[in-house]
């Protein structure tokens, strides 16, 4: 079994499969972009009070990211199998590279 296949019992087991799916350096450029514009959208439709604005946080994570997916990583996004690991690995990778943690821009 592959560990695309595996089930994971906690998100510590989940993240370095989760690293693993995001190498490719515009891959995980594209996630933080997609993220920052997520954090974005909820800080400027709590500030401005436009709800509405919650509606394009979907679109404006997914789409960066699965763009990612699709053209540099050429795999399936973790989402669809793991979706609140996946949501999780997305912030806390985001968390990451904003702080040195990992780098944006080489492979793991």
């Amino acid at each position: 079994m592959n560990d695309a296949d595996k089930e994971f019992s906690s998100f510590s087991d989940f993240y370095p499969f989760y690293l693993g799916e995001h190498q490719h350096p515009v891959s995980r450029q594209l996630h933080f972009i997609g993220t920052l514009i997520v954090i974005l959208l909820l800080v400027t439709s709590i500030i401005l009070q436009k709800y509405s604005l919650l509606i394009l946080m979907p679109l404006a994570g997914y789409g960066f990211a699965w763009t990612g997916h699709f053209f540099f990583e050429r795999n399936r996004p973790a989402t669809f199998q793991y979706p609140f690991y996946s949501l999780m690995g997305d912030f806390v990778m985001f968390w990451q590279i904003l702080t040195g943690t990992i780098n944006q821009h080489t492979k793991t």
